[in-house]
């Protein structure tokens, strides 16, 4: 399958540093696998990552499996779709009604990645509801709001600083009697303490299971690519209050490294279910861990 331009985006640079490396060399040596180890961390791959998929090149090297260095990129590629790749959990649950968590910092593009979200599922012909719970930011609800207007989906709120739960409460009344197949809900969007991220979480959490306990239910993190390490330390600390389904990284375009995607998937187990790759509301793409892996064989 092709790559779009958009999608190759870190998959290219990369590419472009392992073609670097492996430019006129005619044999494997020490040398060159710690060149190719320095290409995946400065793409943000993190260090235990980096270092799981070089110890499999290294045993394919060691054991004469590989033997020439035009067999790197496909191996390359093949270690870092394994470290991504999680099966059916990177697919969005198609089980109705489906109650979707979003949460994620302030800034990270949380807000647009709902209206995204919603804007797909709709164009699949599902019907949806926005869920303005994240109460604490300022004109959160009104730009929930605005969004959903321009793509004709509803948005149930409150008065900014209100309850949370008691607007995830009246989601899911007005959700059900309007037989609408997903409400997503735009949560805490705050890591002061993770103790109080946790206990308003659990909250909801509450509130859904009692007052919807039929419907399917995904919690998705949503990180921003170019935070780099930082967005590492953000899944850290949501993956610890949060039951965590999957993750969504945005602005995966041609300013990001996206060593994230990798590392988030490899170190937290996490399937990256979504990227998004521009501004537009088609520019949120589901994630295919091998078809990006493609961009690394690709010169």
């Amino acid at each position: 399958m092709a790559l779009t331009e958009k999608k190759k985006g870190f998959f290219g640079r990369l590419s472009q540093k392992i073609g670097d490396v492996l430019f006129e060399r005619t044999r494997i040596d020490d040398d060159m696998i710690d060149e190719l180890e320095e290409a995946l961390i400065t793409s943000d791959i993190g260090m235990d990552t980096t270092q799981k998929i070089m110890d499999k090149l290294r045993d394919k090297v060691n054991k004469n499996e590989i033997t020439e260095p035009k067999y790197i990129r496909r191996q390359l590629a093949n270690f870092i779709a394994e470290a991504i790749d999680k099966g059916e959990r990177s697919e969005l649950s198609t089980d109705y009604p489906l109650v979707i968590m979003m949460i994620g910092i302030n800034g990270g593009g949380k807000t647009t990645t709902i209206a995204k979200l919603g804007y797909m599922l709709k164009q699949q012909g599902k019907s949806v509801m926005f869920c303005a719970a994240d109460t604490f930011r300022a004109a959160a609800a009104e730009q929930l709001k605005l969004w959903g207007d321009r793509i004709g989906i509803n948005t149930v709120a409150h008065q900014e600083g209100a309850d949370p739960s008691a607007v995830i409460y009246d989601a899911i009344q007005s959700a059900k009697a309007k037989n609408i197949d997903v409400l997503i809900c735009d949560t805490a969007g705050r890591l002061q303490t993770k103790k109080n991220l946790m206990a308003e979480l659990e909250k909801m959490n509450r509130i859904v299971d009692r007052e919807y306990p039929e419907a399917a239910r995904e919690t998705l993190l949503v990180l921003d690519a170019t935070n780099g390490k930082n967005a590492i330390s953000q899944a850290e600390q949501f993956n610890e209050a949060a039951k965590l389904t999957g993750v969504v990284i945005t602005k995966l375009d041609g300013t990001s490294k996206g060593g994230i995607a990798v590392t988030v998937a490899d170190q937290f187990d996490l399937p990256v279910k979504f990227i998004g790759v521009g501004e537009k509301m088609e520019d949120l793409q589901k994630f295919d861990a091998h078809e990006f892996a493609e961009g690394i064989i690709n010169e």
